[in-house]
């Protein structure tokens, strides 16, 4: 089984963690220049794009990354940067898988690209002093994405109180703009229950899980969730792409 390095990366505001193979490091983060670009020209073009939270549906010609934010946006109702950490973090693990990777891992700040050959933990970090918990994920050879948005946890704007919201979809920019709309349902305890069950029922969604406060729900094919040891200095400080002029909505 080859050898998986870890590398953080930075380039502007964007902080990631990079998981796979040392020859595919590089790849990645040119991928992660390329996402940007097309995030700040399509910005420069409509600034409207930046800042909306209504759904923005996809132009003629637009580029892949910008159309599949676009199309996130559409389906779970919120704005396409809600879209853009996971957007980024699919699009760089597309790159290493175009060049041969089997196993390839992109967290951008929670928002998690993945093609796993192998069993994959994936943390689920509610607040310090909260129980650590894994999501194990079953191999495959499509990439996927778990994405996360938090009311109490980082600098994005959420309308909610959880201390996580979780969805998997096979597509993480989907992912990633259903947690922020997940985020923004969970106010409460008691709207726990409803917001998996309204967030599981957009297409392309898995499973979804949450906490808040005392109260836990989940909808979908869940994957064990297991008990971990876990380092929360791991944990990615920056989240998602902070580009300038931009409303930070995503998760």
């Amino acid at each position: 089984m080859s050898r998986v390095v870890r590398r953080h990366f930075e380039v502007k505001e964007t902080a990631v963690a990079i998981c796979s193979e040392e020859r595919y490091i590089r790849i990645a983060e040119e991928a992660i220049f390329e996402a940007r670009r097309a995030v700040e020209l399509k910005i420069v073009q409509d600034p409207f794009f930046g800042i909306t939270y209504d759904p923005y549906p996809p132009s003629k010609d637009e580029h892949p990354l910008v159309a599949g934010m676009c199309r996130a946006s559409v389906s779970a109702g919120v704005g396409p940067m809600a879209a853009v950490a996971g957007a980024i973090s699919e699009y760089a693990v597309s790159a290493m898988a175009s060049n041969g990777a089997e196993y390839a891992v992109v967290d951008n700040g929670g928002d998690i690209a993945f093609l796993n050959d192998r069993p994959l933990r994936v943390g689920l970090f509610a607040g310090s002093g909260s129980p650590h918990v894994c999501a194990v994920v079953e191999p495959s050879d499509r990439i996927r994405g778990i994405c996360s948005s938090s009311g109490e946890i980082g600098p994005s704007v959420s309308f909610g109180r959880s201390r996580i919201c979780t969805v998997m979809c096979g597509d993480a920019a989907l992912a990633d703009a259903c947690a922020t709309l997940f985020g923004n349902l969970v106010t409460g305890e008691d709207a726990v229950g409803p917001a998996s069950e309204r967030v599981c029922g957009i297409p392309g969604v898995v499973w979804c899980l949450t906490f808040c406060g005392d109260a836990v729900a989940s909808c979908g094919r869940l994957p064990p969730i297991v008990p971990c040891m876990a380092d929360e200095s791991l944990i990615t400080g920056i989240t998602a792409a902070d580009i300038p002029g931009v409303r930070r909505q995503y998760s």
